[in-house]
């Protein structure tokens, strides 16, 4: 039995007890453990290093079972990239929109104790002493990465108000409109910190450098990954605040130190001698295999990246195929899927963001007018070809795939379905793209809006937090519904889950607060409740 089957039984029983998730402590989450003094604070900085280590680690948590439930059998399965061959509790489980309370804690749980509370620690320790200045904005810098991926999971979260307990015992929580102000301002410090040590010593790495598992210390790479993380954020309440998300944007595009630009400015982070959580679920666990949506897509556009996400199937009703598996369908045991196409192994680190999606940040700033993107055709091309770049593309094959004018998506065919052409999506189907990949300014502006986000969505595997994200806050790219719902109609099959419920031990240990939570979101506490910034009629 897999460690998650286990798991499983054992959040059962827990969720039947009233218990809910892993962490049972609501002081560990919910307030500010004690923190360091200046005179803890060791000479090579390693009271400060090694809890921003810690929480580097644990944005994306690098252990294979704690990444499964924290982002792998949600977001990874919801944007369209992966699917589970494993039937989980008779086929009722996330895939099927029958939501598993104690796993869709855990990205809650994992960014309490893990992240808020080692970077707390930080900050208190550091707060108002120049010498630890770059501590301190770093520590900023990574709690909004961390915290904004929570927020864009459950929408209201505890930000502001972490560490502060109210006279009844509870702790409040941050609309998600007021946690984005929160991020802004915390970019705001961090880049005005970073701008001025890189002044001052431009050839100097920070005092945080043996710490760091990204970027090794570089107050550049730093700056140019806060200014695309402003950008990826203006970018998401643009929609809803079109004023803010402007102000924000055009901050980050005039920034003298720009953005992620090309390959090399990647973010990973580097996690050792572990090995990488997605390659375990698939090959050790056999939980995860491919998603039909992205291949489908990669396969219809002769995209020349797919070898370098996917391996071919070994299924002999599909063996030698790129063919993944299509999300919410019936599955009847593990095996009857498990040979269509894994994800290919991948490298000891985790993907955080990459230039190619700060170049499709700037075709659609470009494409709303925003001062200082550019060109949007020119941003979305260098887009692609900066994906290219990534995987070791060459030339002519890049150029081939951006000159398309007519390779659409590929209808998805499932030979192994157990009822006949149930899974399938042929021609003329609404959840089959029309659209190549040519770029072609006299395209409508939602065609054009379209090809952006789809070919971030291609290049940003196999980060599926940031995929989902983007899904639900524009529609595209176009995916395949859901066959089986299990949600009790909590959920709509044709829009798609918008959300997780909040953390199930919220409900028995902030009681109070977690109500006022439901209030912010504005909508039950369910998948089909949408976001603040998610407002695209349904």
């Amino acid at each position: 039995m897999t460690r998650i089957n286990k798991l499983l039984i054992a959040l059962t029983a827990i969720a039947a007890a009233g218990l809910g998730s892993c962490t049972k402590q609501f002081d560990s989450i919910n307030t500010n453990p004690d923190g360091l003094y200046p005179s803890q604070v060791a000479i090579d900085y390693q009271n400060l290093g090694s809890p921003l280590n810690q929480a580097q680690l644990n944005i994306l948590n690098y252990i294979d079972y704690n990444y499964q439930v924290q982002q792998n059998l949600n977001a990874d399965i919801f944007s369209g990239f992966m699917m589970s061959s494993t039937p989980f509790n008779g086929n009722i489980n996330n895939t099927t929109y029958s939501l598993v309370p104690g796993w869709n804690s855990t990205a809650w749980d994992l960014a309490y104790s893990n992240v808020m509370a080692p970077i707390a620690t930080v900050l208190q320790a550091t707060a108002g002493n120049p010498q630890y200045a770059p501590f301190y904005a770093w520590a900023k810098l990574l709690r909004v990465e961390a915290m904004h991926r929570v927020s864009d999971i459950y929408g209201p979260i505890i930000y502001s108000h972490y560490g502060t307990t109210n006279s009844d015992g509870s702790v409040t929580y941050d609309s998600q409109e007021a946690a984005y102000t929160e991020f802004f301002s915390d970019l705001d410090s961090t880049i005005s910190e970073f701008d001025a040590a890189l002044a001052a010593a431009p050839t100097s790495p920070a005092p945080f450098a043996q710490f760091d598992l990204v970027y090794g210390g570089s107050y550049q790479q730093w700056i140019k990954f806060a200014n695309t993380l402003r950008l990826r954020l203006a970018i998401r309440v643009s929609l809803i605040d079109p004023t803010l998300a402007q102000t924000e944007g055009e901050k980050s595009l005039a920034d003298a130190n720009g953005l992620l630009s090309v390959a090399a400015d990647n973010a990973y982070v580097n996690i050792g001698s572990n090995e990488n959580p997605i390659t375990l679920i698939a090959v050790a666990y056999g939980n995860i295999n491919m998603g039909a949506p992205l291949l489908s897509y990669m396969n219809g556009y002769n995209d020349p990246r797919i070898s370098q996400y996917a391996q071919k199937a070994t299924d002999p009703a599909v063996a030698g195929q790129y063919i993944g598996i299509r999300q919410g369908i019936q599955i009847d045991a593990n095996g009857r899927y498990a040979g269509y196409s894994l994800p290919v192994n991948f490298p000891n680190e985790l993907l955080l963001m990459t230039a190619a999606e700060a170049w499709f940040l700037k075709a659609e700033a470009a494409l709303r007018g925003w001062t200082g993107a550019g060109d949007a055709g020119t941003d979305y091309t260098t887009g692609i070809t900066t994906s290219m770049n990534q995987y070791g593309i060459g030339a002519a094959a890049a150029t081939a795939y951006i000159t398309n004018t007519t390779l659409t998506e590929q209808p998805y065919i499932d030979p192994k379905s157990i009822v006949a052409d149930q899974n399938n999506v042929t021609t003329g189907s609404p959840y089959l793209s029309t659209i190549p990949v040519a770029w072609n300014s006299s395209d409508p502006f939602q065609t054009m809006l379209q090809k952006i986000i789809t070919q971030k969505w291609i290049a940003m595997f196999p980060e599926g937090e940031e995929a989902w994200a983007e899904f639900r806050r524009t529609l595209y790219p176009t995916l395949f519904p859901v066959i089986v719902n299990n949600s009790g109609g909590t959920i709509s099959t044709t829009e798609f889950i918008r959300r997780l419920p909040f953390a199930s031990d919220e409900y028995s240990t902030n009681p109070t607060g977690t109500q006022g939570a439901i209030t912010l979101l504005g909508g039950p506490d369910n998948g089909g409740t949408p976001l603040w910034w998610d407002t695209n009629p349904h």
